[in-house]
């Protein structure tokens, strides 16, 4: 191993076809990006080049973490021996601060107060959980009582986050901010 080598750790996360390569250096140096297709990751070597690895169906970026979902019939140690040769070989070239510009800060700024404690109350409870799994969760619409939400990363395809985790989200937000608030994923 020469210096320049990338350190990855692969974890499992509670999706069965989403894994976890953590690394030693830093993918992206504020927020997080999710790329749900080729055409989305074009402008991201790194996370372009995963996509062309057959069967990867989801590539999020969080902090020194890359999460990848897969098809489900995909062999685990053909995807991991891939995406690690694709970090190996476009690590040294990544530029970590080229993110997709984070507007969901700004457009927070612009939520009513409803949501903008509904976002505040995820962000101290359900996404730490969430990104430690190599996902996360964006809102979607609030409409009367009625929260959309939809999942990212390892947590879109994860069969939990329909039932455990969406009843934690629910019992959460029925315990801080309002009783009768239901929880729509999409």
């Amino acid at each position: 191993m020469t210096s320049s080598d990338v350190l990855i750790r692969i974890q499992e996360t509670p999706n069965p076809n989403a894994w976890k390569f953590i690394l030693d250096r830093t993918v992206l140096t504020e927020g997080k990006a999710t790329y749900s297709s080729l055409g989305e990751a074009e402008n991201n070597l790194l996370a372009r080049s995963i996509f062309e690895i057959p069967g990867i169906k989801q590539v999020h970026f969080f902090q020194n973490v890359i999460t990848i979902t897969h098809v489900f019939d995909a062999e685990p140690e053909e995807i991991h021996a891939a995406v690690s040769s694709v970090i190996q070989t476009r690590m040294p070239i990544h530029n970590p601060n080229q993110t997709i510009k984070d507007e969901k800060k700004i457009a927070r700024e612009k939520l009513s107060p409803e949501l903008q404690q509904i976002e505040s109350i995820l962000d101290d409870t359900i996404r730490p959980g969430l990104q430690g799994d190599g996902g996360d969760l964006t809102v979607v619409n609030l409409d009367g009582n009625q929260l959309y939400v939809h999942y990212e990363g390892a947590c879109g395809t994860c069969p939990s986050s329909t039932t455990g985790t969406l009843m934690a989200i629910e019992g959460i937000l029925k315990d801080h901010l309002n009783r009768d608030i239901e929880v729509i994923p999409v």
